[in-house]
């Protein structure tokens, strides 16, 4: 298949990942694969036979959408692609009308529980749409085209994992996230400005709007001995394999890639029991309730102390990126044949 995806930028997150790795795998089992976007550091990491164009998909603007639309549908129409694939809202709008200019199908990912206003307007209008959760689909209802499916993200192979029985003198959590206030790293903060006893240490592995706002906090909670902020890092992995606890503190996700390389690691996890993640690792009476500080606060001093342990889930929970793919296109394939 020749296969044209749209994101809004290639900087670090969830659905910018997920693009990375979809995009590498689809490479990998031959198929042709061309990008639009504004661009972004995670470029250099794609493989090099994927084409990459910069068009400003990223605006929220009806000129500077129409005129990504023109562009993208000729370059679609004289490249013979046979679908494009939108990642987000924005782009969902440009490859609706590309769709309508070029007569290319075209499908779109919902990776989040958009808000239900006209921005997922077009969604309803895609030849089939991809939700990467049941708790994503279950939200959209209604908004979604008749033909659409669940994939859940995938994770590629990862060489790391996490190993019980460190004994270090100091416990050490981890944050891995972009730093907004949805990500509930605030929660986190302040349940650990209550921990006292044994030295702690909590690495954040991330950027963000909220970062000046967290650093504040930090000073202001008496923490900054102890809390590190390092910015994006591409050694996820490694950092989960060296900590003891990962903090998962998330007041809502679309299906969380963090949680998911968390479990593929085996790092003990601390998580929000939030829609997505009791659909990826059950209702368990370990998880967290989201946004609550005083809960939040209680279970990690009980693991701190030692009186609890914080649940290590079963890796066959989280599909490989091979199998994402793999599935992505059976669903892409039968939009095309339709």
């Amino acid at each position: 298949m020749k296969i044209l995806m749209i994101l809004p930028e290639f900087e670090e997150g969830g659905v910018e990942r997920h693009v990375l790795w979809l995009s590498t795998e689809f490479s990998a089992l031959g198929h042709r694969v061309m990008i639009a976007t504004a661009g972004g550091r995670l470029e250099e990491k794609l493989p090099k036979e994927v084409r990459v164009i910069h068009l400003p998909v990223h605006r929220k603007n009806p000129v500077t959408a129409l005129y990504s639309a023109l562009r993208i549908a000729w370059t679609a129409w004289r490249g013979k692609i046979d679908l494009i694939h939108a990642h987000s809202r924005v782009p969902a709008w440009i490859a609706w009308w590309a769709s309508r200019i070029s007569g290319i199908p075209w499908v779109v990912t919902a990776h989040d529980r958009y808000r239900r206003n006209a921005a997922i307007h077009p969604f309803g209008r895609a030849n089939g749409a991809v939700c990467v959760s049941e708790a994503v689909r279950m939200h959209l209802d209604g908004a979604l085209p008749q033909n659409s499916t669940v994939i859940r993200n995938g994770i590629p192979d990862l060489d790391e994992r996490w190993r019980p029985g460190k004994k270090e003198p100091v416990y050490r959590f981890l944050f891995v996230g972009r730093l907004t206030r949805r990500k509930g790293l605030h929660v986190a903060l302040h349940a650990l400005s209550s921990l006292s006893g044994k030295p702690w240490m909590l690495d954040i592995l991330g950027d963000g709007p909220q970062r000046q706002e967290l650093e504040s906090m930090v000073k202001s909670l008496g923490l900054e001995g102890q809390v590190r902020f390092h910015g994006f890092r591409d050694e996820v992995g490694r950092w989960m394999a060296a900590s003891d606890c990962l903090l998962f503190p998330s007041l809502d996700e679309g299906m969380p890639l963090t949680l998911m390389q968390a479990i593929r690691v085996g790092i003990p996890v601390a998580a929000s029991g939030i829609e997505p993640v009791k659909e990826l690792v059950g209702d368990r009476e370990t998880l967290v309730p989201a946004g609550d500080i005083p809960a939040w606060t209680n279970g990690l001093a009980e693991i701190f102390r030692e009186e609890k342990t914080p649940p290590r889930f079963d890796p066959a929970l989280v599909p490989t990126a091979k199998q994402m793919a793999e599935r992505t296109l059976v669903f892409l394939k039968n939009v095309c044949a339709d």
